[in-house]
């Protein structure tokens, strides 16, 4: 029988958990600050909310995420709406509270929509039969969460490698990691692949908001009225006042954006109960494109700056989010910097406009390109087996993380 894997070096994971304490100290709390610490962040404006994916069902790597991304010190993690990515979700910030005890837990929040035409709620599909079978497979390629898998068979004995038309395609989607980013509907050199998309099942979302392990919810909207989204509140019933928070992701639709995001607040103002924010979805799931994803969400944040009557509630960046975004934020003087506001659970205070930022696409890639390196042979592998990737792992989250939270440089690992 094999040794059990070593335990993970503790002191030096507590390490970063004393770094990230101090850098709190350091920043104290607002005064008279009674609120939770997720809140606090929030009024700082450094608050980061880890995006697993509203489609990304792989719960393996959910929970090696949500692992990693709670040491790093997120305030929130982000789901899809399904009973077991909500359980992935919460072991992993179990797992990371047994390496750091003091480790502060983020909020869970599942996300649901309104509206079968938002692109976040779709999975890629194709059958790979149509497929010619000397494809280049560039969808394949093109995937950033590797979730095509095609390989090329043999028929009749005949090796489809030296003879690729011989020999067939098998495999396809592999439908929980598919996020729906869309990115193989337009490399397909046969127009083979579809886009399918779905509503999140609201007594189902009902359901997993009695839990006692999902703090928060948010509604993605599209921005081309509300009836749908009135729809869907009526239909979460009472369930909604068992959460602490409750954020509506939309787009910037020009003009109509803030009456439209003044209705939608109308519709919540009779059952909210605890805080609420606006998740500014600026260029959905771009983060890991490159430095000019971001300009959409903080364009969409300068273009609310200057609205004298938008609707109380924290805002928070999304959408292409990554590296360049705090860079891009602080060009546009927005990167912490505060406002006279009132806002839902918190009146005549100081506090940051944009209380902070969401990461998917991109956090999602420099932490998994590490769960890519561990050993094939270890299949659903738990980082924390695996020290030394959770280390590596853990510096790419901090990475990230840590300017926005004003932490001090690490060296690297």
């Amino acid at each position: 029988m094999a040794p059990p894997p070593p335990p993970p070096p503790r002191l030096l994971l507590a390490s970063h958990a004393a770094v990230r304490a101090a850098a709190s100290a350091r920043r104290g709390r607002l005064a008279g600050d009674h609120h939770p610490p997720q809140v606090a962040a929030l009024r700082r404006g450094d608050w980061v909310k880890l995006i697993c994916g509203a489609s990304f069902e792989d719960a393996a790597d959910v929970r090696n995420l949500s692992l990693v991304y709670t040491l790093a010190g997120v305030d929130c993690i982000d789901c899809a709406a399904d009973a077991s990515v909500v359980g992935a979700v919460n072991e992993g910030i179990d797992v990371a509270a047994s390496i750091v005890p003091s480790v502060q837990s983020p909020w869970v929040m599942i996300s649901v929509n309104d509206d079968c035409r938002d692109l976040h709620f779709r999975k890629a599909e194709f059958d790979p039969e149509d497929c010619p079978p000397d494809c280049s497979k560039p969808c394949e390629k093109v995937c950033p969460a590797d979730a095509i898998s095609l390989e090329r068979v043999m028929i009749e004995g005949k090796h489809s490698q030296s003879d690729p038309s011989s020999g067939k395609l098998e495999g396809g989607v592999i439908t929980e990691r598919c996020y729906g980013c869309g990115r193989c509907l337009s490399v397909c050199p046969y127009d083979r692949i579809r886009a399918m998309s779905y509503v999140r099942d609201p007594t189902k979302t009902a359901e997993l908001l009695k839990r006692n392990d999902v703090d928060a919810i948010e509604i993605h909207t599209t921005g081309k009225g509300t009836d749908m989204f009135n729809t869907l509140w009526s239909n979460l019933g009472d369930s909604i006042n068992n959460v602490k928070l409750i954020a509506v992701s939309l787009p910037d639709v020009g003009d109509s954006t803030v009456n439209f995001m003044n209705a939608i607040y109308t519709t919540m103002q009779s059952h909210l109960q605890g805080y609420n924010l606006w998740q500014l979805d600026g260029r959905p799931m771009s983060g890991d494109i490159g430095r000019g994803a971001t300009r959409e969400t903080v364009s969409f944040a300068v273009h609310l700056s200057s609205m004298s009557n938008r609707p109380p509630g924290f805002y928070q960046l999304a959408g292409g989010t990554n590296s360049y975004t705090i860079e891009s934020l602080k060009k546009a003087g927005l990167f912490q910097s505060t406002t006279f506001a009132a806002t839902s659970g918190v009146t005549d205070c100081q506090q940051a406009f944009i209380g902070g930022i969401a990461y998917g696409g991109y956090a999602r890639k420099i932490v998994g390109r590490v769960l890519r390196k561990i050993p094939a042979q270890f299949g659903h592998a738990r980082i924390e087996d695996h020290p030394d990737y959770l280390l590596e792992a853990l510096q790419e989250a901090l990475s990230l993380v840590g300017p926005v939270k004003g932490y001090p440089t690490l060296p690297s690992l």
